[in-house]
């Protein structure tokens, strides 16, 4: 279960009172208008509900725009395009894993609190703390606004924790939680400009129940840092990953309507219960799955047995997933086999033009006619005509019990590009297929988070909009999706960098990248393996240039200096000793970028496996 965040009532100082200067009094304004629940004396202390605060009115009707004023200067979100989006007041958002909500409050009413110290009341164990924020400024676009709070658990202990927000109007699209495509103004009435909300983790110290925790202070007169929910996430205990996927971009389908998707993935673990997710990432606007069904494969689309169905919500045959949010089913019994294909099914009963996508399956999954209705019972494949070569909507598949996860963070080695089709021969599968095969160490899910052309310091697809981009955003900018909130994630590993350096970017611009990937994971209690990149001389664009570059990289990776818990020498695996630029030729899939199934095989046996438990 996730617990809901308290805030505590403080007295709030007008920091503003005494600015000058047209921005800031419009700033000190806004901060005079902040109500004063009671004295500090008397709450300073003691925990009250967020809505006893909100000090602060983000939305308007269109037909209202200067009932709201979010920063400081008299504009605000639109009620209509929250709600388009499926963020209704009250609406319950899976972001990330955490369970928070939009205010439930009318345009024109209090609906976030201006951070300013405020304390912080919650009961209860978990990885992170999730809030949902923005920054604003009254002279427009800002920057991020930065700060530190502090955390208290119920043994007396204390930590620290550093909340940053980008801004509503400027921050970036590619780690957004929603974007909305206007925003209203108390003089000018709409704008067609995007604004942004963000939903950010902190970490939390494992096996500690945290019992308060205080808000940064006020950054001054110029921003506010907003705060509309936050939440604890769960640790997943008592549940594996098997099977996962990143979504990479939002194409457009076509038109799907009223017809089911039966999509073909592979198990790494085994278990017998099983749960699906299912993401609505980078959206414009809400999906609703009408049934889905889990099955093992018999072949083509028809299954072993009946479909098995699932349910959302506590028993609902469906759901409908806001954009950029989730939707994890309920528990289901169904005995899930290791190293086994499954069909997933999910119905669309409502017209869908653009779907978040998985573009490199390297497998044939299934789609029935439109307007053929919901098929996910059936256990014949004769409905699904058509077929698929990607992964729509589908993000994971989760076992119960087992050990935990690992993660390989990478690009289109890791997706399996080039290995043979339907084959399961991407490095992470014969990864997976080794742990399941001894008892020398936990036999984890291994979940696959490659994605073809992906970078680790640059966003390819931008994070919003339809686009025939399916590259992703950076590595960096989908760690907290693709890594962090994967179910009971023990260690990442992160291959990537080659793009980046065939691209352009420096080899210390690439070694920043995986250092701050490294932090941020190891602040969450995972292991880090990072790979060094592998050759790819007599590709058309790997000169020697980029080759100096990708030598650069691997020579920190391999120093390691304590940034890393281990390093796997994938260079060294699949290199030509006699021409180290270049890949073996026996591993070498034909264009001398990517490995073929020997040579991704030979990645994942150069692991030693006990480099993934520590």
């Amino acid at each position: 279960m996730h617990r809901r965040l308290w805030i505590s009532s403080v007295t709030l100082l007008v920091a503003a009172a005494t600015a000058t200067g047209p921005a800031l009094t419009a700033a000190a304004q806004d901060h005079t208008t902040r109500p004063v629940a009671a004295s500090a004396a008397s709450t300073a202390h003691r925990p009250l509900p967020l809505e006893r605060l909100y000090d602060n009115r983000a939305v308007s009707d269109d037909a209202r725009p200067g009932a709201a004023d979010f920063d400081g200067a008299g504009r605000s979100l639109s009620a209509q395009d929250l709600t388009a989006a499926g963020w209704r007041p009250g609406a319950r958002l899976d972001l990330d894993g955490a369970a928070l909500r939009m205010p439930d409050r009318s345009p024109g009413d209090p609906d976030n609190v201006r951070a300013d110290g405020q304390h912080v009341r919650l009961s209860g164990r978990g990885d992170t703390i999730s809030f949902l924020v923005a920054a604003t400024s009254p002279d427009g676009a800002g920057e991020s606004v930065t700060g530190t709070g502090s955390l208290r658990y119920s043994d007396g202990s204390r930590g620290s924790y550093t909340l940053g927000a980008a801004d509503w109007r400027g921050g970036p699209l590619s780690t957004k939680a929603v974007a909305l495509p206007h925003l209203n103004a108390r003089e000018g009435g709409q704008l067609g400009e995007k604004a942004r909300l963000y939903a950010v983790t902190v970490p939390l110290e494992r096996g500690r129940t945290l019992s308060s925790v205080q808000l940064p202070k006020d950054p001054g007169p110029g921003a506010d840092l907003h705060v509309f929910d936050a939440a604890v996430r769960d640790e997943a205990t008592g549940w594996s990953g098997t099977w996962s996927a990143s979504t990479g971009g939002y194409t457009g389908s076509g038109l799907w309507q009223d017809q089911t998707l039966r999509l073909v993935v592979h198990t790494s673990a085994g278990g017998p219960r099983a749960r699906i997710r299912l993401e609505n990432t980078f959206a414009a606007e809400p999906v609703r799955i009408g049934h889905a069904s889990i099955a093992v494969q018999r072949d083509g689309a028809a299954t072993k047995g009946e479909p098995v169905r699932l349910t959302f919500d506590g028993g609902q045959a469906g759901t409908r997933i806001p954009a950029g949010a989730r939707a994890v089913s309920d528990p289901v019994g169904f005995d899930v086999p290791p190293d086994t294909n499954l069909l997933v099914s999910i119905h669309l009963p409502d017209p869908v033009s653009a779907a978040p996508v998985h573009s490199e399956a390297i497998q044939r999954s299934y789609l029935s006619e439109g307007g053929s209705g919901d098929r996910t019972g059936e256990s014949g494949g004769e409905a699904y005509t058509r077929s698929l070569s990607m992964w729509p909507f589908l993000t994971g598949v989760d076992v119960q019990g087992g050990p935990g996860s690992v993660v390989t963070l990478g690009d289109s080695i890791t997706d399996g590009v080039r290995s043979t089709q339907g084959a399961n021969a991407r490095w992470p599968n014969v990864l997976a297929r080794r742990l399941q095969g001894q008892d020398e160490v936990p036999k984890y899910g291994v979940l696959n988070h490659g994605i073809s052309a992906n970078r680790i310091v640059t966003d390819r697809y931008p994070g919003d909009g339809v686009s025939t981009d399916t590259a992703g955003v950076s590595a960096q900018h989908r760690l907290e999706r693709d890594v962090l909130a994967q179910t009971r994630a023990k260690t990442v590993i992160l291959f990537e960098g080659i793009n980046d350096v065939r691209w352009g970017t420096s080899a210390d611009e690439v070694i920043d990248g995986m250092k701050a990937i490294a932090t941020r994971a190891r602040e969450r209690g995972m292991r880090v393996l990072v790979a060094t990149v592998a050759p790819c001389e007599g590709y058309k664009d790997c000169t020697p240039t980029v080759d100096a570059r990708r030598v650069a990289v691997n020579a920190f990776v391999r120093a390691n200096s304590g940034h890393f818990d281990g390093v796997l020498d994938f260079d060294a695996a699949v290199r030509d000793p006699a021409r180290p630029a270049r890949m073996l030729p026996e591993y070498d899939s034909g264009d001398h970028l990517h490995p073929g199934d020997a040579g991704l095989r030979a990645l994942a046996e150069s692991i030693d496996l006990r480099e993934l438990k520590g």
